[in-house]
């Protein structure tokens, strides 16, 4: 068994968003849903925490909870022009900033605190009390520029993790892993002229953002090759995310040499996701998370930080976490997977993976790998 962290909190399920049908704004011919609200809803995260309690395996590892992070930890990432502004509508009731990322009374806190999740995970095992940590952290981050919220995210948690690390000098070499089905836009923007991030995305390729995420942006200046972006076709399943790991991510991974690997653990590659239109099942999560740990293992010495971002199926969801962390933790516990058997159904054919295979070939060829 290994000495896994699972840092969550009641309070980030009550971050709330506005009056949406999907993604589309509620009024004229939008009518109302009645779940109502932005996929991004508390659902997915609290039936996963709710999973692991009914099967135990929150037994197993170390649950708890951390302080929000301070507004230095957010200083280093954003700049206090836009802190103040969210601050301001949080403290007034609510509000939206950015591209359509709604949030209600006390989103600013809430915000901090899903940050202070990422940012506790990733200390804990820079600092020797975790093995590896998992961090469900809610709003998520990854898409969120220092000056811009969107896609559902109003703070960079991973990227304001990393720098508080960095302050207290734990740490100088960082590879980030995204495999949310939606680009890492904005952890790629922020570490896209440095060397001492590794930033690598795995995605559906012109989902989200459509106009990102592209082979050829391969970082800038002193981060030159240090950004991969693997855009998969749509339709891509379980043998061509388990390739594109075993293909790309990592020979990168080796080559760099991180001192820790942080993942932006998107669930939104799911076969039955409504935001993506991938075919990945509770087992490909767990055999992803499986070829990472080994990779850390020979790397960095097994330190690993699962970070939650998206992930839109309130069913499925909960099964692909659970995977992941029965990985971490070296759990029996094996809670399955309730729509394991409809997406083996759906995976490609072989003249289809045929096609993916080719695609997966040819991004590595142009990141030199």
């Amino acid at each position: 068994m290994q000495n896994t962290g699972f840092f969550w909190d009641e309070k980030c399920f009550w971050h709330s968003g506005g009056n949406y049908a999907l993604t589309a704004p509620v009024g004229g011919l939008v009518q109302p849903l009645a779940s109502g609200g932005l996929p991004e809803n508390p659902e997915t995260k609290r039936r996963l925490k709710n999973l692991l309690d009914v099967t135990g395996l929150a037994g197993e590892i170390d649950c708890l909870s951390v302080e929000t992070v301070t507004f230095e930890d957010l200083n280093r990432i954003h700049p206090a022009s836009y802190l103040e502004n969210f601050k301001t509508l949080s403290d007034a009731g609510g509000g939206e900033m950015g591209l359509r990322t709604p949030f209600g009374a006390g989103g600013y806190e809430i915000a901090a605190l899903s940050a202070g999740l990422v940012k506790g995970a990733l200390l804990s095992v820079l600092q020797g009390q975790h093995d590896n940590a998992y961090a469900l952290s809610r709003p998520p981050g990854h898409h969120c520029l220092p000056d811009w919220s969107n896609g559902f995210c109003l703070l960079a948690n991973i990227a304001i993790a990393i720098e508080a690390a960095k302050a207290e000098s734990l740490v100088r070499r960082i590879a980030v892993v995204d495999w949310d089905v939606h680009h890492g836009n904005g952890t790629e923007s922020i570490f896209y002229d440095r060397e001492d991030v590794l930033t690598i995305s795995i995605h559906q390729e012109r989902n989200y953002p459509p106009d990102t995420g592209h082979v050829a942006d391969r970082g800038n200046a002193a981060g030159e090759g240090y950004n991969l972006n693997i855009p998969l076709p749509a339709g891509a399943g379980h043998a061509a995310y388990l390739h594109t790991m075993d293909r790309i991510v990592a020979p990168a991974l080796h080559a760099y040499k991180p001192g820790i690997i942080i993942v932006a653990c998107g669930f939104d590659a799911s076969g039955v996701d409504p935001l993506s239109r991938m075919l990945c099942s509770a087992e490909t999560y767990r055999l992803m998370t499986r070829q990472l740990l080994q990779t850390a293992n020979e790397v960095c010495d097994g330190r690993v930080v699962m970070a939650h971002e998206g992930g839109y199926s309130e069913v499925h969801v909960p099964f692909c976490g659970h995977a992941v962390l029965q990985e971490m933790s070296g759990s029996n516990i094996d809670a399955g997977d309730a729509m394991g058997a409809r997406i083996a159904g759906q995976q490609p054919n072989a003249k289809m993976e045929k096609v993916f295979m080719d695609v997966i070939e040819d991004i590595a060829a142009a990141c030199d790998l």
